[in-house]
């Protein structure tokens, strides 16, 4: 089978910047930012598009890709989707909660399961949903 990724990719309302390099200081990597105003002249954008808008920016390189643009189509709260952080390292991977959880809402603090791992969820401050687990089986 043919090796497939999934990078999410994440709409905000004017703060995609400040999201991402939050999500930056959490994950590590690389953060490329395109705005509108780097793109050629003459580019169609949205109604209303302001220069320092982002048209596209991409973390990589850390512990995870993530890509996100500044949308009217962005919510309050990002609705139906969860994304699931999984890895065995413990330190590492409570560290990560922690710092998403920063000025978010811990909706179940990380505990022990009766899968056997270690597993908490949360909101970070900028309404994406989180779930961390600790442990092998989504690893």
């Amino acid at each position: 089978m043919a090796y497939v990724t999934l990078q999410p990719y994440l709409f905000f309302a004017g703060n995609t910047r400040e999201a991402m390099e939050f999500y930056k200081s959490v994950f590590g990597g690389d953060l490329d930012i395109n705005t509108i105003g780097d793109l050629p002249e003459g580019t169609q954008t949205m109604p209303g598009a302001k220069p320092e808008d982002v048209v596209h920016a991409k973390l990589h390189g850390g512990a995870v890709t993530l890509m996100a643009t500044d949308s009217r189509m962005a919510s309050a709260k990002a609705a139906k989707i969860e994304l699931c952080l999984g890895g065995a390292d413990e330190s590492k991977m409570r560290e990560i909660f922690d710092k998403l959880a920063a000025g978010g809402n811990v909706r179940m603090p990380l505990a022990k399961q009766h899968w056997g791992d270690i597993f908490g969820s949360l909101s970070d401050k900028y309404g994406v949903d989180w779930m961390v687990n600790i442990g092998t089986s989504m690893s």
